[in-house]
């Protein structure tokens, strides 16, 4: 939690409101906005405490509050039980309970530590502006603070040494996995799938349905692992431009026809390799079919790389998968309004149903791919090594990269059918 002083707002501003009133040193209104009334209980409350009077509410504070600043968890004193624990902050007692949810609310004992997920109801993840990698690593942060139950973790690292995060919902034995931005221009899919872990959480949180579902039931029956964004080399070449300091400055702008404008063309990571055809599921005929495109090294897209896995992006993807047990997995790209279900006719008896199912839910219509486009993705390689259910979904519709006013309709299209891809392999 940041440190908060006179002339800030905001939620955090809110919950220290709300607490100093329970406490009897503020009574004015729970308006969020850290004002000279808001000042004045904090150095009455710090002056009882014997702490330095100086109207800022910085770890010592916190503490003496009962909120640890940093790890965001509360310490149970005498007299608590979770229902004054969530009067106190602000907090509503669900998402108290799903914050805590080994926790034996009848017996807690002073001392004990509690996770407090952040006050607020603001919206995290934006949906209105280009999505960054550094844009998404604060946001996971954000949303692991709101919601301590979320899991965060690191798959692998890029070319470049960024994170490769994966996020989990639900602890339930039906694995699926989710995951987008295989491809540079279509870091929309990301926005998509962080939005998504958003609405989940929340609802989850306070014990709400989407869509007629019940994140609680799905929490315990499924585990969905989420990779959001797994080419953030390319992402942030596209959003951001190429830096001088880049240590591929020079063979990026050869690899791009002398061109140091990245942000209509660039599909491939950092080192030309278009990481959806670096898997290794018909990888050779992926080679033979470039010298049709007049390919014949890195470039924007199309290059399959020297070898499958050959990228550390694509190669932490595979091990991600082998190290688990997915039941089924959706690859999201833009554009199309597309479902691709199938790989050499070697889909699972039950992949025909579940796309059907999930083509009525989103709208999208059912396809299969040709060409080049048939060799080395991601979900050919999962089909024929575990012979499940895989898809690629195609969001969106026109020229990529796609604005991001069309999230909204994107997001419409595909939460329903994020919901059943959850569930639909434990059914």
């Amino acid at each position: 939690m940041r440190m908060l002083k006179i002339g800030l707002r905001g939620d955090e501003v809110a919950a220290l409101q709300t607490r100093l009133k329970n406490l009897g040193y503020y009574p004015g209104a729970i308006d969020g906005i850290f004002g000279p009334q808001t000042e004045l209980a904090v150095i009455r409350f710090q002056r009882d405490r014997g702490l330095t009077p100086d109207g800022i509410v910085g770890p010592h504070t916190y503490n003496a509050l009962g909120i640890d600043s940093e790890s965001g968890l509360y310490t149970v004193q005498a007299g608590d039980t979770l229902y004054t624990i969530s009067l106190k902050l602000n907090i509503s007692l669900p998402a108290l309970r799903a914050a805590n949810p080994g926790i034996d609310p009848d017996n807690l004992r002073v001392g004990q530590r509690l996770n407090i997920p952040k006050a607020g109801t603001t919206a995290i993840v934006s949906t209105n502006t280009d999505y960054t990698y550094d844009m998404m690593v604060e946001d996971i942060q954000d949303l692991q603070r709101r919601y301590p139950f979320l899991e965060v973790g690191v798959a692998g690292q890029s070319v470049l040494g960024r994170n490769l995060y994966y996020l989990k919902l639900g602890n339930g034995p039906n694995q699926v996995f989710f995951n987008g931005a295989h491809h540079s221009l279509e870091w929309i899919t990301t926005v998509l799938l962080m939005k998504f872990t958003e609405n989940f959480l929340q609802a989850y949180a306070n014990g709400t349905a989407i869509r007629g579902y019940n994140p609680r039931e799905i929490w315990n029956m499924s585990s969905i692992y989420i990779i959001p964004m797994i080419n953030p080399d390319g992402i942030d070449l596209v959003l951001k431009g190429l830096q001088r300091n880049n240590p591929f400055y020079q063979q990026l702008i050869s690899w791009n026809n002398g061109s140091s404008d990245f942000s209509r063309n660039w599909q491939a990571n950092i080192r030309g390799v278009d990481l959806n055809h670096n898997y290794n599921a018909s990888w050779q005929l992926s080679k033979q079919a470039e010298l049709a495109y007049g390919i014949t090294g890195p470039r924007p897209t199309r290059y399959s790389g020297p070898y499958p896995e050959s990228e550390p992006e694509s190669r932490a993807v595979a091990d991600f998968t082998r190290a688990h047990d997915f039941q089924l997995v959706i690859a999201f790209h833009s554009q199309g309004e597309v479902i691709y279900w199938d790989y050499l006719g070697m889909a699972a008896p039950q992949a025909w149903e579940i796309a059907n199912q999930l083509s009525k839910v989103s709208g999208y219509a059912l396809d299969q791919t040709t060409g080049i486009a048939s060799y080395a993705g991601y979900k050919d390689w999962f089909i024929e090594q575990y012979r499940r259910p895989g898809f690629t979904v195609e969001v969106g519709h026109g020229t990529n990269p796609l604005p991001i006013s069309q999230f909204p309709k994107i997001y419409n299209d595909n939460e329903g059918l994020l919901l059943l891809a959850s569930v639909i392999t434990a059914q």
